[in-house]
């Protein structure tokens, strides 16, 4: 089990002593969960979480998100429980955006919500349009197959930046979409990373993904669930296709395969 350590540095993210269950207690998914993120101030950080399915690592995504509350223990965001004025945008697998809106009016949703003169969003949802490459775009409506899957999902990047920079909550983002789209909306996170200096929280089953996008990798086990491996990845910042080539790289993927089958036998 990984333990809860205090530090000097600012803690972006904290979930301390988790535990979730179901049916009166009697079904426990997670039990005794500790997760610490720290601020990395101009640089910015990729976590990534890796595990089987139903382990709950969609579920630690919800809790930062304010989307559901765990049985017992607290999560924290900036040091304060997660609430109405703290939540963090999530980015979901399945295409979250309306389609009776316009790609220009569901990137600047958020806004629209805290009251922001439509012409004030409309001109800072076309800075995340231009950003992510959807310029042209903004006046089409965001659904299939008017837009493509990488499209739309590009807008729901730029949606949660919009309302919030500093964190990024990323669940299976790219599951749908096709490896050439995969691979342009990779190289996009990482541009986003070193421009605004985020902290991506990103959950997959690509372990070449999670060695491409992570500086820290977080293994959970299966149910009842808690992070067991922490793997640090000692690639440099500056990515591109070529770092999937070198060797570091090869044998972070081996390192972490075999990690998660160590994980998978503990049952």
């Amino acid at each position: 089990m990984l333990d809860f350590k205090d530090t000097e540095l600012k803690n972006i993210i904290e979930l301390r002593g988790i535990t979730q269950s179901y049916d009166n207690g009697e079904t426990v998914i997670i039990k005794d969960l500790n997760f610490l993120i720290e601020d990395k101030p101009a640089q910015g950080q990729f976590v990534v979480i890796l595990g089987m399915s139903g382990c709950g690592k969609s579920t630690i995504l919800r809790y930062i998100a304010g989307l559901q509350e765990p049985t017992a223990g607290s999560v924290l965001v900036n040091g304060q429980p997660v609430g109405a004025d703290n939540r963090v945008s999530m980015v979901f697998q399945q295409y979250s955006s309306l389609p009776w809106m316009t790609v220009l009016d569901n990137v600047g949703l958020a806004l629209r919500y805290k009251g922001v003169p439509k012409k004030e969003r409309d001109e800072k949802a076309m800075e995340l349009i231009e950003l992510v490459g959807l310029a042209g775009h903004e006046h089409k409506f965001a659904q299939y197959p008017t837009l493509s899957g990488g499209q739309l999902q590009r807008i729901a990047i730029a949606r949660s930046l919009i309302a919030n920079s500093d964190i990024l909550l990323m669940d299976e983002p790219f599951g749908a979409l096709d490896i050439q789209t995969r691979i342009q909306m990779q190289d996009l996170l990482l541009s986003i990373l070193h421009r605004f200096h985020s902290t991506i929280i990103f959950v997959t089953h690509d372990i070449s993904e999670a060695v491409y996008l992570g500086d820290d990798i977080y293994i959970m086990k299966s149910a009842p669930s808690h992070f067991v491996e922490h793997i640090k990845v000692d690639l440099p910042l500056e990515r591109s296709r070529d770092t999937k080539r070198e060797q570091r790289f090869v044998d972070l993927v081996r390192e972490v395969e075999d990690r998660m089958i160590s994980v998978a036998q503990l049952g």
